[in-house]
């Protein structure tokens, strides 16, 4: 269900469940901290899943601490057209030279996606989810787009979020998970 191109991390997911999946099925038990090694060539996001929690990135993807969130629901939009990561990455207003957030910066909402405004040039539509979905929770763009979110305390009121949402926009719920499913498959 995760859309292409969304910046959901669905490929790096099915990367990360393929480490994790061989490293059962071979029975190499290897540690997750040797994963991980693994993971990060594969790509940025790819450490984050293998990892198997919540997690606060820093780094490329390498330097994981695990968070504790509260239970959400989050509402996800998604334009019915995504932007391609290079050409996001690739515009020249793209800034590199902010001072890294901290993780209370972050939880405070003192932070934004230095690549929300290059993706809402390339493509408008994700600008329009970001201001319907801010009228109803505190709403992020996901990685380099293009799908938003907002997080919600309660499965009932995502639910009702999302209903008024979809005469206008393609969406789903998803809840949040404190660990993955297969985050047994390495010690």
């Amino acid at each position: 269900r995760v859309p292409m191109g969304g910046g959901l991390g669905g490929g790096s997911s099915d990367a990360a469940t393929v480490l994790l999946g061989l490293n059962r099925l071979w029975q190499l038990a290897w540690p997750r901290a040797k994963l991980l090694e693994l993971a990060l060539p594969l790509g940025a996001d790819v450490p984050v899943f293998v990892f198997g929690r919540n997690a606060w990135a820093e780094g490329v993807g390498e330097a994981l601490q695990a968070v504790d969130l509260p239970p959400s629901w989050y509402v996800v939009l998604t334009p019915p057209r995504g932007v391609a990561t290079a050409a996001v990455f690739g515009a020249a207003e793209l800034t590199r030279d902010h001072a890294p957030i901290t993780i209370r910066a972050f939880f405070e909402g003192q932070s934004g996606n230095d690549l929300q405004p290059v993706a809402c040039r390339l493509e408008p539509q994700i600008g329009e989810c970001l201001d319907w979905l801010s009228q109803h929770g505190e709403a992020r763009m996901s990685g380099s787009g293009s799908s938003v979110f907002a997080g919600f305390g309660s499965a009932v009121e995502a639910d009702r979020v999302l209903q008024l949402a979809r005469p206008l926009h393609k969406g789903f719920v998803a809840q949040g998970l404190d660990v993955h499913p297969l985050y047994d498959w390495a010690s």
